[in-house]
């Protein structure tokens, strides 16, 4: 198994600052849902609040967590939904499952061996099944709060489709998302080295930047983004 990566004290608090970004969090819940199907896994739940969105458009959702401390709190959260069922899962792993899809957000860039981690997100799927991806997109803008928080590396739609495809894995769709984001996320973290937590700045996007955003690149793909969105299948 790899080991977890970053500051774990400060990866919470940066989950629990990005909570607050409701608007952000349904755009990115909203992509994925058309792939999802009965019973999806997602890996690397954090403090569950994607799992909590999902679980209202499904019947079943796995949500999983490597960090020992979020996952008491992971589960302590989500006790009161029986559609949710929580364990810990660390990748990569040699488990094999028969999930609808495995769905992971702000997870890959964390983790050394990539590829070794979509080949375990593959084994947990049924053929045809979905694999769904989101991580932060261009090496540019790899600042100091991507380090602390421990992220290996940012990719482009080049390197994440190698990193599928190696895995064994078919890529059906991928696109960048949120190039505002982009913009926002280098001048703050880059430029004046802040953390990306809760305050004026996140809700001021969220609010008013990010719907107007959401809108254009749902009529216009953008050639760059805060983030690589990807799908890919699973041989049948």
């Amino acid at each position: 198994m790899a080991d977890i990566t970053g500051d774990q004290r400060v990866q919470s608090e940066v989950l629990e600052g990005l909570a607050t970004a409701v608007n952000h969090r349904r755009w990115f819940v909203e992509l994925a849902v058309p792939y999802l199907g009965d019973n999806p896994i997602e890996i690397g739940s954090g403090l569950g609040d994607y799992a909590l969105e999902w679980a209202e458009h499904l019947p079943r959702i796995t949500a999983t967590e490597a960090d020992p401390d979020r996952l008491v709190r992971l589960k302590e959260r989500l006790a009161e939904h029986p559609g949710i069922e929580v364990r810990q899962m660390l990748l990569p792993h040699s488990e094999r499952g028969d999930y609808s899809a495995a769905v992971s957000y702000n997870v890959l860039e964390h983790i050394d061996d990539h590829v070794g981690a979509l080949r375990s997100m593959r084994d947990l799927v049924r053929p045809g099944g979905a694999v769904i991806i989101i991580v932060p997109a261009f090496q540019f803008a790899m600042s100091p709060a991507d380090v602390a928080t421990g992220h290996v590396r940012r990719y482009t739609k080049k390197t994440l489709a190698a990193a599928m495809t190696e895995a064994g894995l078919t890529v059906e769709k991928i696109h960048y998302a949120n190039a505002l984001g982009l913009i926002g996320y280098f001048m703050a973290t880059k430029v004046f080295r802040l953390m990306p937590k809760e305050g004026p700045m996140v809700k001021v996007y969220d609010t008013l930047v990010l719907p107007a955003t959401k809108a254009a690149e749902q009529r216009v793909r953008p050639p760059f983004g805060q983030s690589v969105f990807a799908v890919a299948r699973v041989p049948s």
